[in-house]
């Protein structure tokens, strides 16, 4: 089963410094169809003006991905970690008691776009932890790339949860199909780029939920940035 969830019909937020696109339901944006997918949460798709960005507020019992499409991120927290989140960076953020952070824009003059994901953990009210890693580019092109896992797969960074996230970036008309399992429940995240997803037309924006699926056929149809969630039922 796949159903799509269509770009244009995600919860926006619009300030005078964010445009925000919500997936599932965030902040002022809510709709009961639409509370997450198994543990996986929020994908926010954000786009921050030079110097803004989001000041310190708190967190607690969550994993918190930042994954930078555009531009460069500065982050703070109570851990006492200051990062540049640069483009391709991933940083994971594991809240558990409870953490502070800020996070803007690292440059004065360019936009920054990234996505906030958020994962539930399967455990509580551990000890806050902070992880940021620049992946190797080419080992994401026309393949999927572990980024994140339970166990630190292949160098990934670790979440406190049954789960995965995949980065590919595929070349236009390139074909792969993902072995995935019918026990496992999958989401598909367009980055950038315009693909065939089992057949169906994505563009960037569009997610689609997939359960009880052998395979996951990707095409690109143009050059592409696909994100894959790999996730326990």
């Amino acid at each position: 089963m796949q159903v799509k969830r269509n770009r244009n019909e995600r919860g926006p937020t619009e300030t005078g410094w964010l445009k925000s696109q919500h997936t599932f339901s965030f902040g002022h944006y809510h709709d009961p169809k639409h509370m997450g997918f198994g543990p996986l949460r929020v994908i926010n798709e954000d786009r921050v003006i030079p110097g803004a960005g989001f000041g310190t507020h708190p967190h607690s019992n969550m994993e918190i991905i930042t994954y930078v499409l555009d531009g460069e991120l500065a982050h703070k927290d109570s851990m006492g970690n200051g990062s540049a989140i640069k483009t391709g960076d991933v940083q994971l953020m594991s809240a558990g008691t409870g953490v502070t952070h800020s996070e803007f824009n690292g440059s004065d003059t360019e936009e920054v776009h990234f996505l906030q994901i958020w994962i539930m953990p399967d455990v509580e009210n551990t000890t806050p932890g902070y992880q940021q890693k620049s992946f190797d580019q080419s080992e994401m092109i026309n393949q999927f790339r572990v980024v994140v896992s339970k166990d630190g797969e292949d160098g990934s960074l670790i979440a406190k949860q049954d789960a995965r996230l995949l980065i590919g970036k595929f070349e236009e008309d390139f074909e792969t199909t993902f072995k995935g399992e019918k026990n496992r429940n999958y989401w598909v995240q367009i980055a950038s780029g315009q693909a065939l997803i089992n057949g169906e037309e994505a563009s960037v924006g569009d997610g689609f939920a997939i359960q009880n699926e052998d395979n996951i056929m990707v095409k690109a149809v143009t050059d592409s940035e696909i994100l894959l969630f790999d996730l326990t039922q």
